[in-house]
């Protein structure tokens, strides 16, 4: 980074990584003000979406904890958004003595919990980090920036951004294990200039390392594992205290269509799953479907899995997409933990102004992959890699179909 009096919003999450971001920063010579987002506390309730009798979406409340009442539901708060963390980043924070504030994001974090129950009442994955990042932490955080005369937004991600040629692009971080950049594909493409990602540049160890040396109390702060809101990983348990009509029992079927088991609703399993299936045929049976319309799960043996092509929506690039009618080699990466694989994109039509996207973008691309690839998963995303610089993040977009 270079030496800066800029002033910079850093997203503190109490963590080791924001932690070490904001020294380095400070070390960068920007003006830093830290900032923890506040999502809401036990014992409060988030103005979320809960459903009517006919399925459809309406306002009302997600309570943080204290169980089901009227509209409300159990949510728990562990990982990058509990009390203790919003505790560690004020201690860090006056440890390097850079002002400090809590920013009241609860009313948008309603948000990615509507959008999390709406995606597994359709039958789909979610991946509520991505949403966070794109909605939050450079959406709603870059209005908040704005508003106190900051000229950037860091945050702690494993992720860089490449400043060297004419405009900015976004980068792999350094530590390929750690890397962040799938979950910021999201970042438009005009925000990239502004944004700071100071350990993008450094593997996790030496991160622990420099914060052990600068004496920051989180040096050996466990990493966040488990989806923040979800009360113990039972992710299940809180779809159906907000859309109850998702728990009633259905049909397992085979590839042949034939019913061979039963379940307790298709929100409980996700494609490529095989533990939980509970099924004893002899053979390992996979989820190759889930179909919310007739509440069915399909299985089959994993070479079913297999799938040679996906058809991405809201699409977002970070470089010039292919012109209509051309095709671009890229590399495809279809899940958060997984390798960017070869492929080819080129884009297709949009949707309707009129049709739902939750991003408010109606782009969409294909991606035809070089070999099929197993348990690409609906509701996903897929960001893609410039296949000459497999670091260059170029853009992505939300799995909408697999075949």
């Amino acid at each position: 980074m270079t030496r800066a009096r800029d002033k910079v919003l850093l997203a503190m999450s109490g963590g080791v990584d924001s932690s070490v971001a904001a020294a380095l920063l400070l070390r960068a010579g920007y003006d830093v003000v830290g900032c923890f987002m506040r999502l809401g506390s036990p014992g409060e309730t988030l103005e979320t979406m809960t459903r009517d009798e006919g399925g459809a979406c309406t306002t009302g409340t997600a309570g943080v904890s204290g169980g089901v009442s009227g509209g409300g539901v159990k949510v728990g708060h562990q990982g990058c958004c509990s009390i203790n963390d919003a505790a560690d980043a004020r201690q860090v924070a006056a440890e390097l003595g850079i002002p400090f504030y809590v920013v009241n994001f609860k009313r948008d974090f309603g948000r990615v919990i509507s959008y999390f129950v709406d995606e597994y009442v359709r039958g789909r994955t979610p991946n509520p980090c991505v949403r966070c990042n794109d909605w939050l932490k450079f959406g709603k955080l870059h209005d908040y920036a704005v508003q106190i005369g900051a000229t950037h937004v860091a945050s702690g991600h494993y992720a860089r951004i490449d400043r060297e040629g004419t405009s900015p692009r976004l980068m792999r971080g350094v530590d390929h294990s750690k890397d962040q950049s799938y979950v910021l594909f999201g970042a438009p493409r005009e925000r990239l200039a502004s944004m700071l990602l100071p350990i993008g540049e450094m593997e996790k160890p030496r991160v622990r390392d420099l914060a052990r040396e600068l004496g920051l109390p989180v040096f050996d702060k466990p990493d966040s594992q488990e989806i923040c809101f979800v009360p113990d990983n039972d992710y299940a348990g809180l779809v159906e205290r907000v859309a109850p009509e998702q728990a009633r029992p259905g049909p397992i079927v085979n590839e042949r269509g034939e019913v061979v088991g039963t379940h307790a609703g298709q929100h409980r399993f996700t494609v490529g799953q095989r533990r939980g299936v509970k099924l004893a045929l002899g053979t390992p049976a996979y989820v190759l479907e889930r179909d919310a319309a007739t509440n069915t799960v399909r299985i089959g043996p994993p070479e079913a899995l297999d799938v040679g092509s996906l058809i991405a929506s809201e699409a977002n690039w970070l470089t010039d997409p292919p012109a209509p009618g051309q095709t671009r080699v890229c590399l495809a990466r279809y899940r958060s933990n997984g390798r960017a694989v070869p492929a080819r994109v080129r884009t297709l039509a949009p949707l309707g102004a009129d049709q739902p996207s939750p991003s408010g973008r109606h782009e969409r691309f294909e991606v035809v992959f070089e070999e099929p690839q197993r348990a690409v998963a609906p509701g996903q995303a897929v960001v893609l890699y410039d296949a000459s610089e497999p670091d260059w993040v170029i853009g992505g977009g939300w799995i909408a179909s697999v075949t």
